[in-house]
């Protein structure tokens, strides 16, 4: 089939989203026990939290008497200003504040400004200028595809380093975050099951202690419409109680015909003030969205010759009448922190994630013989998720033997339904050339796909940052995990239960040989069990990654400019190949490898320029398949070389102009597919306007209007890019 699978055949946390598979509707009476299990430390802490309080209460001041003061502490929030193209701190690498310095694996950070300098709409867009992260596009099919060093990590997107619901058929929103952090490399000791690539942190605006105020609107090209606010109120004197509430509402048209994308998106925050030892945030975010995908479009006619001619790059190959996709998702869940001394606290963060609703897509298959007829197949999904996920843990600051301890120790649970069913129809053949649309479907009265998912996942895991010497900082971490996947499959008459454990290690050096210069080394593991069973009935053995990385860094002394340099040996193993001999099962026996450099470049200078830039070379190959002629091949869609750029420059005369401009080079994409896809350059630009209560952005991207592709969904399909497109917003402050 065509199109690309749900999410991935190989995360646990997506059987969830197994390749084509579709699921219907169990109890979620679990799911709500869970919830008054993880319900339980917060009760305690909050009543705790009242009592002190309570005996801490004092009249009011009297005239000239000063008001204490309490430290604000953003729970979830940046470490720092989320401001400026150099950020020197992150959160992902270690569960708590961390110079980049000194950590021993490469982690990268997009903060709000770069994003709204470039006009960034969404994920992909947040990510073209971070080293290791591959521009790769499976057609705009309505959610965030990513590949990290070379490996897909679209389900290893987490948001305030929790995971997301296992469907994630919505994309993230970047207004809504201060911030977007980058871990490259295998990372399961802190955040479990997650691609040997790398993970996606996104850290969301949360309540602050100054009143906030902005509404904005922008208009493009294909009919980009957006309205967008960010309202914070503090309520209480001191500001730890504030309510935040941040809402945008999208509709946009595509250069494919009859494509189009409506989103609706709201996120309520509440912070309430527990005493000056108690940090605690309410949060929820509902989003409706409404999209009709593109699929893309055969290679032939396209970056091969076919003998009737060349394809229009905004010819849609489904068909319109067939339906659309709409999904609704709901979040509720909480942040808690609080100080048990001045060396310890405990944290817990929980939510709870909902996903409902259907899509309906027609997808490609082989070009007939004439090159003029494409072949198609129609799927109807219907989909209803749910997920609880929770992460528990006490950060710990200590001594001992003349050494300085940073220990984070956690227990991370997750319990989740994969709820998904569907139908596989049929419909004709379309004309590529004479094209004509409201086919008739013939779908199957009942369902092609039903498999009920249950998964359940705990983890311990201990991260201990040890400081030590002149400049020595060591990063040691261990984890183990259990799972237990539960699949009906309806339409087979089949249970499974599959259980998989798994102890996964981490390990680091940083040497900070002079002010602002550190060297380091490390090594990482990852762990994701992948569900289904082999022709011989043996359950599948977790895919497993191994990560050797070293580098360099540089933050200058007055924190204007960062660097950093890596190198890698990234190796993925049990990788799931096809049978050879029983047709329609899978093996074990793939292994795959990336090796490559990255260096990236930030600065905030104060001659009024902003810069960010990263090189990535990125050498991928197929180790070990049972189709060995893909062997010493590279992996699809992972260009050897990629190099980007973005600067933004205040005028010195006209203090309140800003200019923006940037592009970005990738090199040809070759693998297994029987195209390659050429290499391109693209420029994008912009003018920024700031008044005294409002500012004014006008942007356009892909400057020289460059006609490309940036991605492939497989042998059958590429992915035309977005032709030049400009855009003119306004925000307005009060």
């Amino acid at each position: 089939m065509s199109s690309l699978p749900s999410r991935t055949t190989l995360s646990s946390s997506a059987a969830l989203a197994r390749r084509h598979s579709c699921v219907a509707s169990p109890s979620r009476s679990s799911a709500r026990k869970a919830g008054f299990f993880v319900l339980t430390p917060l009760a305690l802490c909050l009543a705790q939290a009242a009592l002190a309080q309570a005996d801490a209460t004092a009249p009011p001041a009297g005239p000239g008497t000063a008001a204490p003061q309490l430290e604000e502490v953003r729970i979830n929030a940046s470490t720092e200003k989320d401001m400026g193209f150099a950020p020197t701190e992150a959160q992902t690498a270690g569960k708590m504040p961390m110079r980049r310095l000194e950590t021993p694996q490469s982690v990268s950070v997009v903060t709000r400004e770069q994003m709204e300098s470039r006009q960034v709409t969404n994920l992909q867009q947040a990510l073209q200028t971070v080293a290791g992260v591959s521009p790769v596009n499976f057609g705009r099919r309505g959610v965030d595809d990513i590949n990290i060093r070379g490996f897909r990590s679209t389900e290893s997107v987490l948001v305030d380093g929790l995971v997301q619901s296992p469907g994630m058929w919505t994309r993230l929103q970047p207004y809504g975050y201060e911030r977007l952090e980058v871990l490259k490399g295998a990372a399961s000791v802190l955040y479990g099951q997650v691609q040997p690539g790398g993970i996606v942190n996104a850290v969301s605006k949360r309540p602050k202690k100054e009143a906030l105020s902005e509404v904005g609107m922008e208009v493009g090209s294909f009919g980009q419409r957006t309205l967008q606010a960010d309202l914070n109120r503090p309520l209480s004197e001191s500001g730890k109680t504030a309510l935040r509430i941040n809402a945008q509402v999208s509709n946009a048209d595509d250069p494919t015909h009859f494509v189009y994308r409506k989103d609706r998106w709201f996120a309520p925050s509440l912070s309430i003030d527990l005493g000056p030892q108690t940090d605690l945030v309410l949060f929820a975010t509902y989003s409706r969205s409404e999209w009709m995908r593109q699929q893309g479009i055969t290679p032939y006619g396209t970056v091969l010759p076919n003998r009737n001619g060349r394809l229009s790059r905004t010819l849609f190959t489904g068909d319109p009448s067939f339906g659309e996709y709409d999904i609704e998702t709901t979040t509720v869940g909480y942040a808690l922190e609080h100080r048990l001394s001045p060396a310890m606290t405990f944290r817990q963060n929980v939510r709870y994630e909902t996903e409902k609703g259907t899509g309906n897509f027609v997808s490609n298959q082989a070009l007939q013989a004439n090159q003029r007829l494409q072949n198609r197949s129609a799927s109807r999904q219907y989909m209803d998720y749910d997920l609880l996920a929770t992460d528990t843990s006490l950060l710990s600051r200590f001594e001992a033997l003349g050494v300085r301890h940073q220990l984070v120790t956690g227990l991370d649970l997750r319990s989740g339904h994969s709820l998904m069913s569907g139908r596989t129809c049929r419909i004709g053949a379309l004309d590529l050339f004479a094209p004509v649309y409201g086919m008739r479907a013939t779908c199957p009265t009942g369902l092609t796909s039903d498999a009920p998912d249950k998964l359940t996942v705990a983890g311990l895991y201990a991260q201990d940052q040890i400081k030590f010497g002149q400049g020595w900082t060591a990063l040691v971490g261990l984890r183990r995990d259990w799972s237990t996947d539960e699949i009906d499959d309806r339409i087979a008459h089949k249970q499974t239960r599959q259980k998989d454990n798994a102890t996964t290690l981490s390990a680091g050096l940083v040497y900070e040989f002079k002010p602002g210069w550190s060297t380091y080394g490390s090594y990482g593991e990852s762990f994701l069990p992948v569900s289904g069973l082999s022709f011989g009935g043996t359950p599948f053995a977790p895919e497993t990654g191994k990560q050797w990385e070293a580098g360099l860094k540089y933050e200058a002394p007055d924190r204007q400019v960062t660097g950093a340099l890596a190198v890698f040996n990234l190796e993925r193993q049990n990788v799931a190949t096809a049978d050879p001999v029983n047709t329609g099962f899978s093996v074990q026996t793939g292994e795959q490898r990336a090796r490559g450099l990255e260096v990236e470049l930030g600065a905030d200078l104060s001659n009024g320029w902003k810069i960010t830039s990263a090189y990535t070379y990125t050498q991928t190959k197929v180790t070990r398949d049972t189709n060995a002629a893909i062997v010493g091949l590279p992996l699809n869609l992972t260009p050897r070389h990629v190099l980007t750029a973005w600067a933004t420059y205040r005028l010195p005369q006209y203090q309140r102009v800003t200019l923006g401009l940037g592009g970005r080079y990738v090199s040809e994409q070759v693998g297994s597919y029987p195209f390659t896809l050429p290499s391109y350059f693209v420029a994008d630009a912009s003018i920024v306007y700031v008044g005294d209560n409002y500012r004014i952005t006008a942007g356009v991207k892909n400057v020289f209007d460059k006609a490309y592709y940036d991605g492939a969904i497989n042998a059958n399909v590429v992915s035309p890019a977005l032709p030049r497109s400009f855009s003119v917003g306004m925000t307005y402050f009060f």
